[in-house]
């Protein structure tokens, strides 16, 4: 008889060993990237290699230690961070549990039964009206993984846990940017309330300047008024640009995790950036940026429960054992006689079942499609980024070197008119022309210096870099 059951079982391991080959489940292979291969970014005026600046750490590119400083408070405190974190934990408990998916389940039962039998009934009819039992058991219970099912159920909770430290990644990447990005924009605004400042003084003695050429019936009140016309117009810039100081140091605040406060800084002068502009092959992307890495596991953990849906058609193999003590005397529980044991094989294949199965595989399949789309959309995303960066770079660069032109032009503009009308040689709407001119080129030029900075920052975290 065991002879017998033996060889059953052998045959039945042995069908299913040969059905395996067929069926195993799928291993992931990365899409096809010919797109990136190919990319270039448009920056055909760069020498394209290996190296680039996203393996540089953020303490090598940014050299100010104020804004260091700030970057390292806010790895610190910023809640966003502290949020990824716990997506990490979580999604780890689960990994965990994935992997405690090959061993047997454990459970152990200590019960007391008592029944009113019915004297007409079976078994009343042979016992007392009242039983009692008393059972301590345990049950263990084990599936074969024959179609990979839960091997595939690992490999899915383990890219859903990659993928979290990619978004844990991403998030550092992001806020280390925002906090340069507002830090430069602070210095940017620092410089023009300076210039402005300035403005106001110098137009307010144009004022009275003005007003004795008007005692000395050199120019007329139209003049008086259009020169304290333009004080007023500086001093609402002054206003706009205070505003702007204010909301962007409490950004930084809630960047950093700490209330609204006063954000101590040093000035755009001092802003060296000494790295070099390496944008190194395009393929890199795949291996440095967060949030592509976190669409090609988001694809694995969609690709994995593909397969565990596509092994949901076949049948699946249990093992289960029931053992324990039980008693309708408590003082026999313990006794040998007590002593009881189930073990049960079974082989279950899912015929009728509401189309359950069918509908889970076909809703897996259309979410890994959606994965793979989002990849294939971050690379894209991802390589136009970069390309944006660059050229935002070289035009900022290049709008400097114009504008500092523009600046000279217009402030030799202002002191030749200025003279031509203290000699009466010059109409005074000629000098309110050349100084509003002269204002508005000296913003431009520190708004251009920003935009370089700015760009720098934007290409950094383009190309992945600040998480390391």
């Amino acid at each position: 008889m065991k002879k017998s059951l033996i060889i059953k079982g052998s045959l039945i391991a042995f069908a299913m060993m040969t059905l395996q080959s067929c069926f195993v489940a799928k291993d992931y292979e990365r899409p096809q990237t010919e797109e990136l291969v190919e990319a270039n970014f448009r920056t055909e005026n760069i020498v394209q290699d290996t190296l680039s600046m996203a393996q540089v750490s953020w303490r090598e590119l940014f050299t100010d230690p104020v804004l260091t400083n700030y970057i390292d408070q806010g790895l610190q405190n910023n809640n966003d961070i502290r949020i990824a974190l716990q997506q990490i934990v979580a999604s780890e408990a689960y990994f965990k549990q994935g992997k405690a998916g090959y061993y047997p389940t454990l459970s152990g039962r200590a019960q007391y039964t008592h029944q009113e039998l019915s004297k007409n009934s079976q078994f009343g009819s042979f016992f007392s009206t009242a039983l009692d039992q008393y059972e301590l058991n345990g049950s263990l219970s084990w599936e074969a993984d024959i179609w990979g099912k839960i091997r595939s159920n690992e490999r899915a909770q383990q890219a859903n846990y990659l993928q979290t430290i990619a978004a844990h990644q991403a998030v550092k990447t992001r806020l280390i940017a925002d906090i340069a990005s507002i830090y430069y924009q602070l210095l940017t605004v620092d410089e023009q309330v300076a210039i402005t400042e300035r403005t106001i003084t110098t137009r307010t003695n144009s004022l009275e300047t003005s007003q004795a050429l008007k005692e000395a019936g050199n120019i007329t009140e139209v003049a008086v008024k259009q020169t304290e016309a333009q004080v007023y117009t500086a001093k609402a810039i002054l206003v706009d640009l205070k505003n702007r100081r204010y909301v962007l140091e409490n950004t930084m605040s809630i960047l950093l995790g700490k209330m609204p406060m006063v954000i101590q800084r040093s000035a755009l002068s001092d802003q060296q950036i000494t790295t070099s502009l390496m944008v190194g092959v395009p393929s890199q992307l795949l291996s440095n940026r967060p949030d592509v890495v976190q669409a090609e596991y988001n694809l694995r953990n969609a690709f994995e429960l593909t397969n565990v849906a596509r092994a949901s058609f076949y049948p699946s193999l249990t093992l289960s054992a029931t053992g324990g003590l039980q008693s309708l005397q408590f003082e026999d529980l313990f006794n040998t006689n007590s002593l009881f044991a189930t073990i049960i094989g079974g082989l279950t294949q899912p015929i009728f079942n509401g189309r359950k199965i069918r509908t889970q595989y076909e809703v897996s399949q259309a979410q890994q499609e959606q994965a793979r789309l989002n990849f294939k959309q971050s690379l894209l995303v991802a390589s136009k980024e970069v390309s944006d960066a660059m050229y935002s770079y070289q035009t900022a660069t290049e709008k400097i070197g114009i504008k500092e032109k523009e600046y000279e032009a217009y402030s030799l503009a202002t002191d030749y008119s200025q003279e031509l009308l203290n000699n009466g040689l010059a109409n005074y709407l000629e000098v309110l022309r050349a100084q509003e001119n002269a204002l508005n080129s000296s913003l431009d030029l520190i708004g251009a210096k920003n935009s370089q900075l700015q760009s720098v920052v934007d290409l950094y975290e383009a190309l992945g870099g600040g998480w390391r």
